[in-house]
């Protein structure tokens, strides 16, 4: 059971951390990597599930939700998806590859839903970025074990 929970709870924090909501997940991944007790492919598998199922979530919420972008609970600010979709124009459904990245990530998922990237493309670019970027945590949290 208690393995259950490690790697749901480890895809769970990688799912919310992916999302336009303020969460880290690479400081669980790397906890649970550093105990020794947990298989660390199945560990990479959950958080890149979750990582990329997050993304995911952007990605339709950029499709859908643009029309309440003008209410006071609409969780990017104009400024910030203005800088995501320039960015997102300016490179393409390529600038996905950054979507790991802290700031910019989140709001580069949600500029793809907004300018109507297509699904499969969005999900095949944001699954290599999310699983090198666990990959390559994974390799540098291993050289410390």
């Amino acid at each position: 059971m208690g393995d259950i929970l490690a790697y749901g709870g480890l895809l769970l924090s990688a799912l919310v951390a992916a999302t336009i909501l303020p969460a880290q997940s690479e400081g669980v991944f790397a906890a649970l990597l550093l105990r020794g007790t947990y298989q660390p492919w199945a560990l990479l598998a959950a958080a890149s599930v979750g990582n990329v199922l997050g993304s995911v979530v952007n990605w339709g919420l950029g499709r859908g939700l643009l029309r309440f972008q003008s209410y006071p609970w609409f969780p990017v600010t104009p400024a910030r998806l203005g800088s995501a979709a320039d960015w997102y124009r300016r490179f393409g459904r390529w600038s996905l590859l950054a979507s790991w990245m802290p700031v910019i990530g989140d709001p580069l998922t949600l500029a793809a839903g907004v300018l109507r990237e297509p699904f499969w493309s969005f999900l095949a670019i944001v699954t290599v970025a999310k699983v090198g970027r666990y990959l390559v945590l994974m390799m540098i949290v291993s050289k410390w074990l």
